[in-house]
């Protein structure tokens, strides 16, 4: 009995292994995401056109947010799209104050990301 059951256990272990690697990898193509975190909360969000040229070492935008003070992003949040699929795209254009302990990393997600426009 477990004979038969096990064959089907190893092929969804390794679809589920191969769909964990592959979905940050579909959202990393587009856009890029950053999680700002600070003690209280947690802001998604991708930079404006005119900062893209920070790329995505998390190290130069945090740097550059450091020697601005403020630096405006773009807040993205998950939505429902038209076809059912939920996916993050962009809520509002905000602005970075870098006072206190603010924390940037790569954000990864499994989602589809809605590019700026």
């Amino acid at each position: 009995m477990f004979a038969a059951i096990r064959p089907v256990f190893t092929r969804a272990l390794v679809l589920g292994v191969a769909l964990g690697f592959a979905a940050p990898v579909f959202a990393a193509e587009g856009t890029k995401l950053f999680n700002f975190v600070r003690e209280n909360e947690e802001i998604v969000a991708a930079l404006t056109p005119e900062d893209a040229v920070l790329g995505e070492d998390a190290g130069a935008i945090g740097k550059a947010l450091h020697d601005r003070g403020t630096m405006t992003v773009w807040r993205y949040a998950v939505r429902k799209a038209e076809d059912g699929a939920l996916e993050h795209a962009p809520l509002a254009k905000i602005s970075l104050s870098a006072q206190g302990n603010l924390r940037v990393e790569p954000y990864a997600t499994p989602l589809r990301v809605v590019p700026l426009q």
